[in-house]
């Protein structure tokens, strides 16, 4: 037995093991790349190499950030003027996230920045109006992957670059080919979400009202704040009318004259220089919650304890097992279990899997970049340039949702604690089921193109 094949059957096993009762999944990842390191003959400075230091900045800074405009109202200011914006529907409530996502995306910023600012919006909105949390992170994350392949975008850019690289013909029209085809995609996830979510009860039906604390704190301050009582807001639709949760308020902190309006100048610096400039987003948000803790004097306990330190350990965890996986060839192991002889259609099909798959728990546009070499052979044997490409770029996006990656671990970040257990295991469940379906329905969407 390999040592790739031993690493499969590890990671086989760590997922099993948390169905046992108090077993930590990134703990019992890092043990294990410590011992598959030492077993494999890897120094294990090399497998410390391996922990994601960039996710650990970025999520640090972006809920840092977040935390900081939560205790001082801004963004439950924010969130009740996108719900009057949308005119308290719930369906449009549920869908602003995905509209931001797809806008930043196509704007050019890069998805785990893009997902950092959408995830807080879309579980905000979660835990307010009663959303299914799962239905809030996909929308949100379909919005992103939907704006993907505009010419501004990563993936567009590497789609068109690459391909002249590599000698694929691409016509003239291939760009906006590729952010309708994204768009499409995304359209017909955001649909098949909705209606389901609609169906199961996942959004609540009617309208909802801003609740009458908007702008107010919220709890989580240190021991011995006073607190506060819960409060509703009420959707109403006819006959049927719904009880959604709001947060509880707490005692008022005193706040300086134009608190909020210094918050969001700082929410926007950041967002401006990550995506004009390309500045990395968790450095900026660090530096922008450092600002507004020392200029409000907010209590620091309180925003150091808002940092999901579980999540950072979790995604930390598995992301060095996974890179020692990568070192020791596994993905590359499992890429060749799959790969057959036929028909160049059939081809182009098996190599959506093969993106798909080690999409799953590796970077998607590294994978995106080494699956595209092997599309000249079937373009030349009759596969469309433009549907080739736009079926292998999807099969590496549409399985980025699920808790194994930095999207997983920042959506976590921002859910609720209370929640964050049964969305894990509901993430690790979509990310399963779409390794199955979403490459097998990009082939049949694009492929014929």
């Amino acid at each position: 037995m390999t040592m790739a094949t031993l690493s499969i059957i590890v990671l086989a096993a760590l997922l099993a093991a948390t169905l046992i009762p108090g077993f930590d999944l990134g703990l019992g990842a890092l043990a294990a790349a410590f011992l598959l390191g030492l077993a494999a003959g890897v120094p294990t400075n090399d497998v410390t190499g391996f922990f994601p230091a960039d996710f650990f900045v970025l999520i640090v800074g972006v809920t840092a950030l977040f935390a900081v405009a939560h205790l001082n109202g801004t963004l439950d200011w924010l969130l009740d003027l996108l719900l009057r914006l949308a005119g308290g529907r719930l369906v449009l409530i549920a869908l602003a996230p995905f509209a931001i996502g797809a806008l930043l995306t196509a704007a050019g910023t890069l998805p785990a920045a893009a997902t950092a600012i959408v995830s807080p919006i879309a579980l905000g909105f979660a835990a307010r109006y009663r959303i299914s949390p799962l239905l809030a992170a996909v929308l949100g994350v379909t919005g992103i992957i939907s704006g993907l392949l505009s010419p501004l975008a990563v993936y567009g850019v590497t789609a068109r670059e690459l391909s002249t690289k590599l000698g694929i013909d691409l016509p003239g029209p291939a760009p906006v080919a590729f952010l309708s085809g994204g768009l499409l995609a995304g359209l017909a996830v955001c649909a098949g979400c909705l209606t389901v979510g609609m169906w199961k009860g996942g959004i609540p039906r009617g309208r909802a009202t801003a609740p009458a604390h908007a702008g107010t704190p919220v709890p989580d301050l240190p021991p011995g704040t006073p607190g506060g009582t819960g409060g509703t807001s009420t959707a109403t639709d006819g006959a049927t009318t719904t009880r959604t949760a709001t947060p509880a308020p707490v005692a008022t902190m005193e706040r300086p004259a134009g608190t909020r309006a210094i918050t969001l100048l700082c929410m926007s610096a950041v967002v401006i220089l990550s995506v004009g400039f390309d500045m990395n987003v968790g450095y900026l948000g660090l530096t922008a919650a450092l600002i507004l803790q020392l200029a409000f004097r907010l209590p620091l306990d309180a925003i150091v304890s808002r940092i999901p330190w579980n999540v950072v350990l979790l995604i930390g965890g598995l992301l060095t097992y996974v890179g020692l996986m990568q070192h020791l060839g596994a993905f590359k192991q499992i890429s060749e279990l799959l790969k057959v002889e036929g028909a160049p259609l059939l081809s182009l099909l098996v190599l959506c899997y093969i993106a798909g798959l080690t999409s799953f728990a590796a970077s998607s546009i590294a994978v995106f970049a080494t699956v595209l070499p092997l599309l000249p052979p079937l373009v030349a044997e009759g596969v469309s340039p433009i549907g080739g490409v736009l079926a292998l770029a999807l099969a590496s996006v549409l399985v980025d949702l699920n808790p194994l990656g930095i999207t997983g671990g920042l959506i976590l970040g921002a859910a609720e604690p209370a929640v964050r257990p049964r969305l894990f295991r509901q993430l690790l469940t979509y990310g399963l089921v779409s390794i199955v379906v979403a490459p097998f329905l990009t082939w049949l969407a694009f492929g014929w193109w």
